[in-house]
């Protein structure tokens, strides 16, 4: 048994006790917070990198174990969390409506559910896998004194097991007709082939070096670098170098040519689990669909209205062609790029009072994503701080081909990754008070996502958009979304080609070629998850003209945007149950 795998024994030997029931003089909400505990322990021992970036420092010198067992294993644990909440349930004393065990119900079974489809077996693409998430280890794993420090080199040392499993894992992949789609794997390639390097030096992961606290003494810390490259360049490296040579000798030619998962097994039905699961609805592929049509019909009606109004007298895809063409819409260097967000956010922090009574303590801050994979990652995304705020939200641009990223949609993209969008929604969540973990460090896309794609229109009331270009960007960007509904079922329900995706998506939108590539090969990658952005902004404006409607001029635009954000991201379902509830009580008070 490897050292990694005693340790986990080890871990889940002293929560067994836990597992195996509540003590039976304790009340059921005692029962209840024992059992969220429990549940949260779990995961962090399950999932270490996972800990080490929420600030649970207690698994630091360990990695996952992506085993056959280890999957079996968890799932037999799910089983006994859920086996413990309707025993609690059976005695009785559980408040009806309780948002927790609603909740925590609720991820147990999606959990187990989720597990059916057996994605530990396509577990690599350009989106995801060992190839991205290992290098960024750095970002987040302390350095602040020699242990720290150690713990990082027994991860290098320990990554040459958790590749040999994550094959193993896609060799069982292949004999079940469990594949990605080969155009995505192309991309893949060259990002594991970026890890290995003759140089330990030049390896992504020694930019740990640079992190070793200066507090350590000199010699200490020449050792430490010393044990670092020597573990890239014997085991990180050479681990790499394994995963590169099976995908593109013998994973690569076993992928499927159909893009779409409607091509693996039971992919219809796998397709509509996806869309349940990332929309938190019932909405079928089909609904979604022409859902989706709508909107794009509804935007593009505006975005001529735009066009109109700026004189040009071509047509929508001309003008979308003009824009495209322009070298003024563009920047000349990443620089620039970098302080061009920077500067939409800093005024932008000065109206958030204008829009919330309250708002995030930590702080965010900006990152470039890394240069291996940056011409296969999005536009921007966001990392959450940790609850202990020991380092800040980051806002991570994408400077790869600083020419090819407009101005026109700089805003729009800023307000959804930072504020008001993910940093402000996530911060408070792990602020909130007497949430169980679970529920602070969890969430829903459909939420998260859907709030992040409202905040992009939001700032339009305190001022921003106030030129036609930012306006056509903002609309370009909602089109994006709205047009996800589309091409997502299309490719994964309809059986729609990657070319007929970029195709719709190029007519619809204004976004360049490149970050259309990009962003159908994520959705190839990653089926269902886009369906959340335009789903659930419909239903938080849907829940907010509800509210207006009702309240008339006694309506509150931060009253009622506290109220949304004050339990957290929730089911779309539940959340509108939440603020009627909320509405309810204003009405009563008036």
């Amino acid at each position: 048994m490897t050292t990694l795998r005693r340790m986990k024994l080890c871990a889940a030997l002293l929560l067994a006790p836990l597992l195996s029931g509540c003590a039976k003089t304790e009340p059921p909400m005692e029962q209840l917070d024992l059992l969220y505990t429990d549940y949260w322990e779990d995961r962090m021992a399950r999932n270490p990198t996972w800990a080490t970036y929420e600030g649970d420092h207690r698994f630091d010198s360990l990695l996952e174990d992506v085993s056959p067992a280890a999957v079996e294993d968890e799932r037999l644990a799910l089983q006994e969390f859920r086996k413990r909440l309707d025993g609690i349930r059976t005695k009785g004393g559980v408040a009806s409506g309780d948002l927790n065990v609603e909740l925590f119900e609720r991820e147990i079974d999606l959990a187990l559910e989720d597990m059916r489809w057996k994605r530990h077996l396509m577990p690599v693409s350009q989106q995801n896998g060992v190839h991205i998430s290992f290098p960024e280890l750095i970002t987040f794993h302390p350095f602040e004194t020699p242990a720290d420090c150690e713990n990082f080199i027994r991860r290098l040392r320990a990554f040459p097991a958790l590749v040999d499993q994550t094959i193993a894992n896609m060799r069982s992949g292949m004999a079940e007709g469990l594949v990605p789609a080969r155009v995505i794997m192309e991309k893949t390639v060259p990002q594991i082939e970026a890890q290995i390097v003759d140089d330990p030096n030049d390896s992504p992961l020694a930019g740990a070096l640079a992190e070793i606290d200066s507090s350590i003494v000199a010699d200490d810390r020449q050792g430490i670098a010393d044990d670092i490259l020597a573990a890239i360049n014997d085991d990180v490296v050479p681990a790499y170098r394994k995963l590169g040579a099976f995908v593109r000798d013998e994973y690569l030619p076993a992928c499927r040519d159909s893009v779409g998962c409607h091509a693996l097994p039971d992919g219809r039905e796998r397709y509509a689990y996806f869309a349940r699961r990332y929309t938190t609805t019932n909405l079928t592929p089909n609904e979604i669909f022409e859902i989706g049509q709508r909107e794009v019909a509804s935007i593009r009606r505006q975005m001529e209205a735009i066009k109109d109004s700026t004189g040009f007298r071509g047509s929508l895809p001309e003008f979308i062609a003009h824009l495209k063409s322009d070298p003024t819409m563009f920047f000349e260097d990443k620089d620039s790029l970098v302080s061009g967000f920077k500067s939409i956010l800093a005024e932008m922090d000065g109206k958030l009072p204008e829009l919330f009574g309250r708002l995030p303590k930590a702080p965010y801050d900006f990152r470039e994503i890394e240069e291996f994979r940056a011409a296969s990652a999005p536009a921007a995304y966001y990392y959450s701080a940790p609850e202990d705020r020991s380092r800040p939200g980051y806002f991570y641009i994408n400077t790869y081909q600083p020419r090819t990223r407009p101005k026109y949609t700089m805003q729009a993209l800023a307000f959804h990754e930072a504020v008001p969008g993910h940093h402000l929604q996530i911060a408070i969540q792990q602020e909130l008070e007497d949430l169980p973990k679970f529920r602070k460090q969890g969430g829903y896309t459909a939420f998260v996502e859907g709030w992040g794609l409202y905040s992009e229109r939001l700032p339009k009331e305190v001022g921003f958009y106030d030129d036609w270009y930012s306006e056509f960007g903002r609309l370009t960007f909602e089109a994006w979304r709205a047009v996800r509904l589309v091409v997502d079922v299309g490719i994964h329900d309809k059986g729609w080609s990657r070319e007929q995706a970029i195709a719709f998506c190029r007519a619809n939108t204004a976004l360049t070629d490149h970050d259309i590539e990009s962003e159908i090969e994520r959705y190839i990658a990653w089926p269902g998850q886009a369906l959340a952005y335009k789903i659930g902004q419909l239903k938080i404006l849907e829940l907010r003209q509800r509210a207006r409607d009702t309240l008339g001029a006694q309506f509150d635009i931060r009253t009622f945007h506290d109220e949304l954000l004050s339990d957290g991201a929730l089911p779309l379902d539940l959340l509108e149950a939440k603020m009627s509830r909320w509405l309810q009580r204003q009405v009563e008070s008036t």
